[in-house]
């Protein structure tokens, strides 16, 4: 079963996904705000099947209530280990659940770095991971909650998903991103491309994501860090880059 994907711009820079199942199923991912999100749902037929939340902060969960009460069949999916403070869970879910949609399953990835029960759902049938903000396009989420270590774990974790796996995102942080990944790897120039056509794109009014695994071992400074050393100093550099 094909499991489609599209980003649903919200509040200032984040992105909500909306995905749908061939036989009409519609998920949607960190709902950061309602009137988005219902509109999303509305426009692809007004059937809302699970709401899928990768991490407890606000702007990936703030329209939760609404959307559940605008579409109160909608099931509410999220890391267990973090019930507390996140919005009520219809089914907690644990790192090597899965969690059926369309046909198909998503394989809950253990993501701690960004906060500590981060979490990211790959669909192999869709060839696409929901990763919240521990993967950016060009850069990874800021070590709010968790170690170095923990993040550089979970970007190995969801490095070895195939190359074609298509990468959704929180936010759109793609040409910030570039501008420190190019000092990283000046004479990169899969990097170099890839910051031109980001260019291009938001030029157009076009997201910059989603991007995908292959593209990200070719260009983001995070995933080519050998080793937990070198990542931890990249990351440092990041969150003083201006």
């Amino acid at each position: 079963m094909t499991i489609t994907v599209a980003p649903v711009p919200c509040l200032q820079d984040n992105y909500i996904w909306l995905l749908r199942g061939a036989r009409g199923e519609v998920a949607l991912c960190d709902p950061g705000e309602a009137g988005p999100a219902i509109a999303a749902v509305e426009e692809a037929g007004g059937r809302l099947d699970l709401i899928l939340l990768t991490h407890h902060h606000g702007d990936h969960v703030a329209g939760v209530a609404a959307v559940k009460q605008r579409f109160p069949d909608a099931r509410v999916v999220g890391n267990g280990a973090d019930a507390h403070r996140l919005p009520p869970l219809d089914l907690a879910v644990s790192p090597g659940d899965t969690v059926g949609f369309g046909g198909s399953a998503a394989a809950v990835i253990a993501c701690p770095g960004h906060t500590r029960g981060g979490i990211s759902y790959h669909f192999a049938a869709g060839a696409l991971v929901l990763c919240g903000d521990t993967l950016f396009s060009l850069g990874c989420g800021r070590l709010i909650e968790g170690t170095a270590e923990e993040m550089f774990r979970s970007l190995r974790a969801l490095a070895a998903l195939p190359p074609e796996t298509l990468v959704c995102c929180g936010h759109e942080y793609t040409e910030s991103n570039a501008r420190f990944a190019l000092t990283v790897e000046p004479d990169n120039p899969a990097l170099r491309a890839r910051a031109e056509e980001a260019r291009a794109q938001r030029a157009a009014g076009r997201p910059t994501v989603p991007t995908t695994i292959a593209q990200e071992l070719a260009t983001n400074p995070f995933l080519r860090a050998p080793d937990v050393a070198s990542f931890a100093r990249l990351r440092a550099a990041k969150d003083n880059f201006r």
